[in-house]
């Protein structure tokens, strides 16, 4: 068993396909084929079942994903650390909640590319329940997501606080009305976000019961939807405060202890702490609010 077949393995699982995973790792699909069955003898279990559709991962499979995510990631980090001289260079994988992607990534994007212009940094977007499996599963360097966080392999550090507001359509101008309204929808990202776990609960503290969610991948929609009279959604408040200036929506405040939510930035606690990382952790840190540094 080598690196290179625990690469593949999980390439495989991720796509859940052999043809995919061969086409992100510039390979045939007849290659990739021949490498996992080489692994499973040599493991003596079948890794995954075959269907029409393509594979999917057994219960032995499953066990050793973890592992193979692990080894890799480890063997990278040990090529890394032996590089990393000089100025910040290589690449940087992060993931990032859509809300804090458009509310507070933007100065710190442009500062980390101004100042250190050989890393190359690649940025996606999830729901905070996504992203910290990714962290966790070595997909991902690091990520921004809401907390609270508890989990073993990840070290966590406070970056930004946020207040969360009820958001509504702007014909909306009192949280009694909510319970006027029939089949009352939630517009939230899909299942994971915490935000949308956090209205779940809210609206049922408040003895409101609500329809089936809608989802949607994008804050622009949710935001538009809401403005449409769909139904409401809670989101940052710096989100949504240009809407609401412009009459599209209505915001209302929540309690501080229901409103009061983290963004924290995760990494795995035995990861490699590049010189890239290290320097875009300082550069998130440096665009803290003053009250919370003060704090």
């Amino acid at each position: 068993m080598d690196v290179a077949d625990l690469k593949v393995l999980e390439a495989v699982a991720r796509h859940g396909s052999m043809n995919k995973a061969a086409a992100e790792l510039h390979t045939v699909q007849s290659n990739v084929t021949a490498r996992i069955r080489a692994l499973e003898r040599e493991v003596g279990v079948a890794l995954f079942h075959r269907h029409v559709r393509g594979v999917s991962l057994t219960p032995a499979g499953q066990r050793m994903l973890p592992y193979a995510a692990r080894i890799a990631k480890l063997v990278s980090d040990a090529k890394l650390a032996a590089q990393d001289d000089g100025p910040p260079n290589g690449a940087l994988i992060l993931g990032t909640l859509e809300t804090t992607a458009a509310l507070r990534l933007s100065p710190i994007l442009s500062h980390f590319a101004r100042t250190y212009p050989q890393v190359r940094l690649s940025l996606s977007t999830g729901t905070s329940a996504s992203l910290t499996a990714d962290v966790a599963e070595c997909r991902l360097d690091g990520a921004f997501v809401a907390g609270p966080v508890d989990h073993p392999d990840l070290h966590t550090e406070t970056i930004f606080s946020e207040e969360l507001v009820l958001v509504t359509p702007r014909t909306m101008r009192s949280l009694e009305a909510l319970n006027t309204i029939p089949n009352l929808k939630t517009i939230v990202f899909r299942l994971g976000c915490s935000y949308r776990q956090r209205l779940e609960t809210l609206l049922a503290e408040m003895g409101i019961v609500t329809a089936t969610p809608l989802e949607f991948g994008s804050l622009d929609a949710i935001i538009a939807c809401v403005a449409a009279g769909i139904g409401v959604t809670l989101l940052p408040r710096g989100v949504v405060a240009n809407a609401a200036q412009q009459d599209v929506v209505a915001i209302h405040a929540l309690a501080p202890e229901k409103a009061h939510v983290e963004t924290l930035f995760v990494r795995r606690h035995d990861a490699y702490v590049s010189s890239a990382m290290q320097a875009f952790i300082e550069i998130a840190r440096s665009e803290q609010d003053p009250l919370m540094v003060a704090a």
